[in-house]
């Protein structure tokens, strides 16, 4: 989070590849805060759909296989189904 400029920790940029974002072409990926110097500052981080569905699908290519939840069933791993639910989400048009 410390990397990304100021419009992506705001929201207005997706924080993958900094396009520009609308309510409608944007997900929420939550609020954040982040430790800057000696205090800290809140983010509200969005991705546009594409971007957001391929972290999510590589995210939870690396979660699934060392997850013992996700292995015996996976709908009640709350990270993966949390995952699943932003690539169906960043899919959508």
């Amino acid at each position: 989070m410390g990397e990304l400029g100021e419009a992506q920790q705001r929201g207005a940029a997706c924080v993958w590849c900094a396009q520009t974002l609308t309510a409608e072409t944007a997900l929420d990926l939550g609020e954040r805060r982040i430790k800057v110097l000696d205090g800290d500052i809140t983010a509200f981080p969005r991705g546009c759909r594409p971007c957001t569905a391929d972290a999510a699908y590589r995210a939870l290519m690396d979660h699934a296989p060392r997850c013992e939840q996700c292995v015996d069933d996976a709908g009640r791993c709350d990270t993966g189904v949390a995952l699943r639910r932003l690539m169906r989400e960043g899919r959508r048009r």
